[in-house]
């Protein structure tokens, strides 16, 4: 069972790239309904969970979890600019515009 721990360590470049392409793959429809229900409004929430993710991976002394975190960190960083190019694309006619109540 050590024998296979020491060698997860060679596996880490492999576990964190999946992990981004989860991550990053779970931000685009995250980033589209945030748009669609509150607008760009709602970018500082993402400012505040990055800076949050961010810290967690300076403290994390797993390199998995760190790597995870700061992969999170930046993708909730990289949504601020998407929410904003979200609202051009639903201006455009390529989303749906919520209707007001």
């Amino acid at each position: 069972m050590t024998e296979f721990l020491i060698n997860l360590n060679s596996f880490s470049g492999i576990i964190i790239g999946l992990l981004s392409f989860v991550i990053i793959g779970i931000f685009h429809p995250i980033v589209v309904k945030s748009e669609y229900h509150f607008g760009t409004k709602i970018w500082p929430v993402f400012m505040i969970c990055g800076i949050i993710c961010i810290i967690f991976s300076l403290l994390s002394d797993n390199i998995i979890i760190s790597g995870g975190f700061g992969v999170g960190g930046f993708s909730f960083f990289w949504s601020i600019l998407e929410l904003f190019q979200q609202k051009k694309r639903v201006e455009k006619g390529w989303f749906p515009k919520k209707k007001k109540q």
